[in-house]
């Protein structure tokens, strides 16, 4: 039986930060002002790493090296019925989102939707 691998203290502190990151950076950029980080257990479409928009799963991810492939099959796993998409940079790089092909349209219904009622609001 395999022990699990618990993360050096400085990688998940910088993990928290990504996602902290990630939220304000959703709060900026896009008037999300419901953005934050998310309950932080057993990946379920309840928990994500950062509350966004209403029908999406945000993963973050703040490495050097990523795994796509690997990223989003755990996005994709833990997202339920939901949109799952990607945010990760790099140091010193600027976010990225990855989304499969096939929710593409419908993620952008999403953002768009919101962007509308950010615009009623005002």
């Amino acid at each position: 039986m395999r022990k699990e691998q618990k993360l050096p203290i400085n990688s998940r502190q910088k993990g928290a930060a990504g996602e902290r990151e990630w939220a304000a950076y959703l709060r900026d950029n896009f008037g999300l002002q419901a953005a934050r980080r998310g309950r932080q257990y057993s990946g379920s479409p309840d928990s994500p790493d950062v509350v966004s928009w209403d029908g999406t799963h945000c993963e973050v991810k703040r490495v050097e090296r990523l795994c796509l492939t690997k990223a989003m099959s755990q996005c994709v796993s833990d997202s339920g019925d939901k949109i799952p998409f990607l945010a990760h940079r790099r140091n010193f790089g600027e976010w990225m989102i990855t989304v499969g092909a096939s929710d593409l349209l419908e993620l952008s219904r999403i953002v768009c939707r919101h962007a509308e009622e950010q615009a009623n609001e005002s």
